[in-house]
């Protein structure tokens, strides 16, 4: 009794299918394959692999699916079947266009994580931009749903396989939760 240690954070991640202008979105594949690829790697002490959806890229079409994980999530952890430390990941691509009207941070620590990241050999950057069309949407309203519920939301661009290999970028999202899982989020 009492020496089972802290529950897992469970980590949900998305990810948007094909849209305008990008033929295929690598953030649909790497949800898509994330499931068998950390059942084959692992996952990380101290995480859990939670829910792996793919949403319409139109920002209005996401937002339904993208508050059903949400209340799912809070739901669940309301009822004991997930720890109040629960980390809800986003990975959708970057776009150029549009202007960003509000702003919301992440409560992680992305300047951490993202010199973590580097240390591993990575090329990333902590940004204070989710670009200019759906990611910018999707992620303010990931934002304000964890503020009022006591989540938390990290948005990650990812580029197109043809600038890194789809490989290359199974292993930094399993690198990027290796990352979270040593934050220590609960």
């Amino acid at each position: 009794m009492g020496s089972e240690g802290p529950s897992p954070v469970t980590v949900h991640v998305t990810g948007f299918k094909r849209f305008y202008g990008v033929a295929e979105n690598p953030t649909e594949k790497i949800v898509r394959n994330l499931q068998s690829f950390v059942e084959k790697r692992g996952m990380p002490k101290g995480l859990m692999l939670g829910s792996c959806t793919i949403l319409e890229a139109a920002g209005q079409g996401a937002l339904g699916p993208l508050y059903e994980l949400f209340e799912s999530s809070v739901v669940n952890r309301e009822c004991g079947s997930l720890n109040q430390g629960q980390v809800i990941l986003r990975v959708p691509i970057m776009s150029s266009d549009g202007s960003i009207l509000q702003s919301r941070q992440t409560t992680l620590p992305v300047k951490e994580i993202s010199k973590s990241l580097q240390q591993m050999g990575y090329d990333v950057a902590p940004s204070d931009d989710a670009g200019r069309f759906v990611c910018n949407y999707v992620y303010y309203h990931s934002l304000r749903f964890a503020e009022k519920h006591g989540i938390r939301s990290l948005f990650v661009h990812f580029p197109l396989f043809s600038a890194i290999d789809e490989e290359v970028q199974m292993l930094f999202v399993a690198s990027l939760l290796e990352v979270l899982a040593s934050l220590n989020l609960l």
